[in-house]
């Protein structure tokens, strides 16, 4: 296996692929990879928003992170960055307990698969036809089956919590 390397390749009209090893998490939707320069950058996973830390299922879902990247090699595709300058992509990592499988876990849409965060249709139109589609299944079939944070009657989305309807 390859070192951990930063890696621009092309792979649409505009999206970069970076690599490195994930050596922070600081909730179920943000971590920090760190690359073969020994230069550190955050990531805000696309496509979906977790509970804040403080919100209910906050540290459910950063723990849901951690046990999924913390540590491994992760493949970010992305194009481009949020206002606090946090490159926005989409977090490939090599399932848990197969050493030998290429990185095929989407870590956002598995985030939305055990209900430890929400889809973020605001940003739909940022994500392939294919994605979008996955992670709307994914947030669906969490809510209908009662699990994670849809156990709760009326979570309140973080989106919603950030504006101060805590």
């Amino acid at each position: 296996m390859f070192p951990a390397m930063l890696l621009m390749v092309g792979i649409g009209a505009s999206a970069e692929t970076l690599t490195g090893r994930v050596v922070g998490v600081a909730d179920g939707d943000t971590i920090t990879v760190l690359d073969a320069n020994r230069e550190q950058h955050k990531i805000r996973l696309g496509g979906i928003d977790a509970p804040e830390k403080a919100q209910p299922f906050g540290q459910r879902s950063k723990q849901s992170m951690s046990t999924l990247v913390f540590g491994k090699e992760v493949d970010v595709q992305w194009n481009k960055r949020d206002r606090y300058q946090r490159i926005v992509g989409k977090v490939m990592v090599q399932p848990s307990g197969c050493p030998t499988c290429p990185k095929t876990l989407d870590a956002g849409l598995a985030q939305l698969t055990v209900a430890l965060a929400w889809w973020y249709q605001k940003y739909a139109k940022e994500q392939s036809t294919e994605d979008a589609g996955r992670y709307e299944f994914a947030e669906h079939e969490a809510r209908a089956k009662r699990v994670g944070l849809w156990a709760d009657g009326q979570p309140i989305p973080p989106w919603d919590w950030r504006k101060g309807g805590r």
